[in-house]
C-alpha cells in the first residue's frame, strides 16, 4: 500500500498528524504501547511461596496424618506451615511493590508531532496513525510505516540478530515481504545506526514485531550473576537435604518408629535445613535498599542489580557530566580570517539536527543545545530567512553533520559542523594560527567543534560532498571539572573500584581534566586499541587511564577484554555511541537524561550524572550482598548441625528427638528474627572489596561450622539424659530450646569477622530480635499452650546449663572463625557471554506500563 492510501486509511495528515483529543480517543480503543506491565500481583508471589515441594509434601504428610488420628499435631503443622508461608508472602508482596514504584518512575520518551507540533511525548501514550520523527541513537518506539528517510539505517540485531545495520528508505515492498527486508518500515525496539526520518505509527503494543518476539518472553526471566548465585545455593541445599533426610526416614524405620512419624520428621528436618525466608530476606534487604538508593538518585531496572551493583571492580565512564559539570556552555567564536563571529555563530546555529517549534529547539545533541541556548534572541533571528534542504546526519565514522541550506539572496551551501580532526581533513588552506587556537583550547580542556562552508547544488547531500571545504573557524564550549569529582572518585578507589575514562573526546581535553582530578593520566586512542590484539590490549589496559577519540565498537571491545579479566566490569554513558559499551558490561549505568538507547541498554539509571551518587549505590549493593550472605552462612552451618544431631539422636533415643511442629516452630522463630538481618550494620572491610557469590566456599563454611554446632547439642542430649533424667516431651523441650538460642544468638559471632559487640556493632532492630525469639522460645515450654505443643516445663538448673553452653559455643565458634579465615579464600565465578534474550528483555521494559497506566 501506497504512503497516501496508508495515512487516508489511518485517517492522519502527512503534516499535523493527530490531534491531543483523537490521540486520546485512540489510546482508549488500542491501549497503551506497550508489550509488559510491572505489577505487583497478589497470586503470582502467593504461588512462588508454595511451590516448594518439600512444603506441598509436608501438607500432604500432616493432612494423611490428621486422617490417621494424630489430627492435634497435624493442625500444629498446618497452622506454622501458614504463619511461615504468610510472612515470605508479606515481604516478598513488599518488595513487588517497591519495583513497581520504582518503575513508574523512569519513562521514556520520543518526538511526535500532533496538532502540527513536534513534542516529546511518553512511548507508551503513542496511537495509530501518530506520526514519529527518529534520528541517530533513537530506540524506535512502535512499528513506523517510513513517509521520509535522509541516510537511515537500523539495527535490527534485537528483531533478527543480524548484526550489520538494514538500510531504510520510503520506497514501497511488495505485500508478504519478510521482515529482514522491510525497507520501508522502522521497527519497534530497533535502533536508529544513522540517518533520520519520518514515519506514521501502523502498530503498537502486541501488535508489533517486537511485541511478538516479548510476548514469547514473559516466562522465561535471564538469571543475573546474584540469581544465579541463589539458585546454585539452592540446588546445593536440594542435596544435601535430600541424602539426610532420607537417611534419617530409614533409620527411624529400621528402629521400629511409627513410620507416619518418621516421615513428618524427616520432612520437617528437610524444611528446617532449608532456608524458607531466604526469598524474603533477600525481598526485603533489595526492596529497602532500592527505597534508600532511590533517596539517593540511584534507580534500578530491577531489584536484583542492586546485588550486581556491588559486585563491580572496575568502573569505565564517559567524561562529560561525571569527571565534568555536564552543563555545556558556548563560550565564544574563534573565526578564520574573512569571517567575522556572527556569521561563524550563524553557520553552527543552522547546521544542527534539531527540530524547531515556535523558536524552541526540539531534540538535538547537547552541544547543538547549548550553541542555541547561549546564542540568545538576537543571535537567533540571524537564521531567519534561510531554508534547510536536506541534512546528512551526523555518524560516529564520519563525526560530523552536514546541513544543505539556500541563503536570502537564493544561494545554495552545504555548512559541515563537527570534530576539528575529520572537519580540517576536508578543508583547503588551513591556517597555521588556527591549528595553534585550536591546540590552545585543547590544553585548556575545553571542547571545540569546526564549522565549515563549501558552495552546493540542490542535490540531497552525501558524503562525498563533504570535501574542498572552507574552514569558517571554531565554536568553543566549556565544561570545566566538577568541584567534587575529585572527592567521588577517592571514595570509588576506597571501594576497591578502579575508574577509567572512556570518550569520544580529544584525547588532549580528556587528559587535562584527569590530570585536574588527580587521575593517571597514562591514555590511548581508537588508533591506538585498533593496532593491537586482545591479549596486548588486556596488558595495555592495566596501565592506562584514559581512553580518547574511541568509537562505539572500541568501548564494547575494552568492556570485553577487561571482562576476561575476571573482575565484573560496569560501564556509564549517556551517549549514543555508549549502547554496545553498556551491553557488553556485566552492569551498565546510564542517567535520566541520557539518550534513548543508553538509557535502554542500562541496568542502573542516575537520576543525577554524578559519581558520588554511583558510589552510593555501590555501597548499598555490597551492604545488602552482605547481610544475605550473613542469613546464608548461619542458616546453612546451623541447619546442617542440627540435621546431624537428629540423625545421631535417632540412633539411641527411643522416641523422636524433636516432634516435626516442634522442628517448624523452631525454624519459623529463628527465620523471623532474621528478617531484622538487612538493618544490620556491615563492617568497613566489607564494603571495600566487590562481593560475589563463592558456593565453594558456602559449602565449606557449612562443613566446617555445622558439626561445631552438632557438638553442644550432643552436650544437650547428655545433660538431659544423664543430669536431668527427661522424659521424651523434657528433652524435646531442652533440645528445642537450646536448639533456638544457639542458631539464633550465632548470627553475633557470623555477621563479622572482627571480635563481636567490641569491634563490630550490631544493629538494634537485629540484637532486639534475636533476643526475643530466645527468650520466646525459652519461655514456651512453661505457657499454657506447652502441652498443646508438645513441651513440658524445664528445671531451673537446665537454664545455668544452657548459658554455658551458649557462652562455650559462641567461643568455640570464634576460635573457629579464626582459623576458617586464616585458611580459606574466595574465588569470583567465571562471567558468562551475553545473551539475545537478556538484550530482549531490557528492550521491551521500555515499552512496559505500571499501576499508572
Amino acid at each position: 500500500m501506497g504512503s497516501a492510501a496508508l495515512l487516508d486509511r489511518l485517517d492522519t495528515s502527512a503534516t499535523a498528524g493527530l490531534s491531543e483529543t483523537e490521540a486520546r480517543r485512540r489510546r482508549v480503543r488500542w491501549g497503551p504501547n506497550a508489550v509488559s506491565s510491572h505489577r505487583a500481583r497478589l497470586l503470582p508471589v502467593l504461588w512462588h511461596q508454595l511451590r516448594s515441594p518439600l512444603l506441598v509434601l509436608l501438607l500432604v504428610a500432616a493432612i494423611a496424618s490428621y486422617f490417621v488420628g494424630e489430627r492435634s499435631d497435624a493442625l500444629i503443622i498446618g497452622v506454622i506451615l501458614v504463619l511461615s508461608v504468610g510472612l515470605g508472602f508479606v515481604n516478598e508482596y513488599r518488595a513487588e511493590k517497591a519495583a513497581e514504584a520504582l518503575h513508574d518512575q523512569i519513562r521514556h520518551e520520543t518526538v511526535a508531532i500532533r496538532d502540527g507540533r513536534a513534542g516529546m511525548v511518553d512511548v507508551t501514550a503513542l496511537v495509530p496513525g501518530d506520526l514519529v520523527d527518529v534520528r541517530l541513537g533513537d530506540v524506535v518506539a512502535a512499528d513506523l510505516r517510513l513517509l521520509d528517510a535522509t541516510g537511515l539505517s537500523c539495527d535490527e540485531s534485537v528483531l533478527t540478530g543480524e548484526s550489520m545495520p538494514v538500510e531504510k528508505n520510503t520506497a514501497t515492498v511488495p505485500a508478504g515481504t519478510g521482515l529482514a527486508a522491510l525497507s520501508d518500515c522502522a521497527l519497534m525496539g530497533t535502533v536508529v545506526n544513522a540517518g533520520s526520518g519520518r514515519g506514521v505509527v501502523v502498530a503498537t503494543g502486541a501488535h508489533t514485531q517486537f511485541g511478538a518476539i516479548a510476548a514469547g518472553l514473559s516466562g522465561h526471566q535471564l538469571e543475573t550473576e546474584f540469581q544465579l548465585g541463589l539458585r546454585r545455593f539452592s540446588m546445593l541445599l536440594v542435596y544435601v537435604a535430600g541424602a539426610l533426610t532420607s537417611s534419617i526416614f530409614v533409620l527411624n524405620v529400621v528402629l521400629h518408629k511409627p513410620i507416619m512419624d518418621a516421615l513428618l520428621f524427616s520432612l520437617a528436618i528437610a524444611v528446617g535445613i532449608t532456608p524458607q525466608l531466604l526469598p524474603a530476606v533477600v525481598s526485603s534487604s533489595l526492596a529497602a535498599g532500592s527505597r534508600r538508593m532511590s533517596r539517593r538518585k540511584v534507580l534500578v531496572k530491577r531489584l536484583v542489580c542492586i546485588e550486581d551493583l556491588g559486585n563491580v571492580a572496575v568502573l569505565f565512564t564517559d567524561k562529560t557530566g561525571t569527571l565534568t559539570e555536564g552543563r555545556i556552555d558556548y563560550a565564544r567564536a574563534v573565526p578564520v580570517d574573512g569571517t567575522d563571529p556572527d556569521t561563524l555563530l550563524r553557520y553552527g546555529l543552522l547546521c544542527t539536527e534539531n527540530s524547531m517549534d515556535e523558536g524552541r529547539a526540539v531534540g538535538g545533541n547537547p552541544l547543538d543545545q547549548a550553541l542555541w541556548t547561549g546564542a540568545g534572541p538576537a543571535q537567533r533571528e540571524m537564521v531567519a530567512g534561510y531554508t534547510r534542504l536536506g541534512v546528512l546526519p551526523f555518524d560516529h565514522e564520519r563525526n560530523m553533520v552536514s546541513v544543505l541550506v539556500r541563503d536570502p539572496a537564493n544561494q545554495v551551501v552545504l555548512i559541515t559542523k563537527g570534530a576539528p580532526e575529520t572537519v580540517l581533513q576536508r578543508c583547503l588552506d588551513v591556517p597555521a594560527a588556527t591549528r595553534a587556537a585550536l591546540d590552545t583550547e585543547f590544553a585548556a580542556g575545553n571542547r571545540v567543534v569546526a564549522v565549515a562552508t563549501r558552495p552546493a547544488g540542490g542535490r540531497a547531500p552525501a558524503a562525498a560532498d563533504e570535501r574542498d571545504l572552507r574552514l569558517r573557524g571554531l565554536l568553543v564550549f566549556l565544561d570545566p571539572p566538577k568541584h567534587d569529582a575529585a572527592a567521588a572518585l577517592q571514595r570509588l578507589a576506597a571501594l576497591g573500584i578502579s575508574v577509567k575514562v572512556v570518550t569520544g573526546d580529544n584525547p588532549a581535553v580528556a587528559a587535562k581534566v584527569c590530570r585536574d582530578l588527580g587521575l593517571g593520566a597514562g591514555s590511548m586512542t581508537g588508533a591506538d586499541i585498533a593496532a593491537l590484539d586482545d591479549s596486548a590490549l588486556a596488558a595495555a589496559i592495566t596501565q592506562t587511564t584514559v581512553f580518547a577519540r574511541v568509537g562505539p565498537e572500541d568501548k564494547a571491545r575494552i568492556v570485553r577484554v577487561q571482562r576476561q579479566s575476571g573482575e565484573a566490569v560496569a560501564f556509564l554513558g549517556d551517549g549514543v555511541n555508549d549502547a554496545l559499551a553498556l551491553h557488553a558490561a556485566d552492569v551498565g549505568i546510564s542517567v535520566d537524561s541520557a539518550t534513548d538507547v543508553a538509557k535502554d541498554a542500562a541496568d542502573v539509571i542516575l537520576l543525577e550524572k554524578d559519581l558520588a551518587v554511583l558510589a552510593d549505590g555501590v555501597g548499598e549493593g555490597r551492604r545488602i550482598f552482605a547481610n544475605t550472605i550473613k542469613y546464608v552462612l548461619m542458616g546453612t552451618s546451623s541447619n546442617f548441625g542440627n540435621m546431624f544431631s537428629a540423625a545421631g539422636a535417632s540412633l539411641f533415643l527411643s522416641f523422636l528427638p524433636m516432634l516435626p511442629s516442634q522442628i517448624l516452630l523452631n525454624n519459623l522463630l529463628y527465620d523471623t528474627s532474621q528478617l531484622a538481618i538487612p538493618t544490620d550494620n556491615v563492617d568497613e572491610e566489607q564494603l571495600r572489596r566487590p562481593s560475589h557469590w563463592d558456593i565453594a566456599f558456602i559449602r565449606r563454611f557449612m562443613i566446617f561450622f555445622g558439626p561445631l554446632s552438632s557438638v553442644f547439642d550432643f552436650v544437650t542430649f547428655a545433660v538431659m539424659l544423664a543430669v536431668f533424667h527427661a522424659t521424651a516431651p523434657e528433652f524435646r523441650s531442652g533440645w528445642f530450646v537450646e536448639s533456638l538460642a544457639t542458631q539464633t544468638l550465632v548470627i553475633f559471632a557470623i555477621r563479622t569477622r572482627r571480635v563481636p559487640f567490641f569491634r563490630s556493632h550490631p544493629s538494634i532492630p537485629l540484637t532486639l530480635a534475636a533476643l526475643a525469639v530466645v527468650v520466646l522460645g525459652a519461655a514456651l515450654p512453661a505457657t499454657a499452650l506447652a502441652h498443646t505443643l508438645g513441651f513440658s516445663p524445664l528445671p531451673a538448673g537446665f537454664f545455668a546449663a544452657l548459658t554455658a553452653m551458649v557462652v562455650g559455643y559462641l567461643i568455640l565458634v570464634e576460635i573457629g572463625k579464626r582459623i576458617f579465615y586464616r585458611t580459606t579464600t574466595t574465588t569470583p565465578p567465571p562471567h558468562r557471554p551475553g545473551n539475545l534474550n537478556r538484550f530482549r528483555r531490557r528492550r521491551a521494559a521500555r515499552f512496559s506500563t505500571a499501576a499508572r497506566t
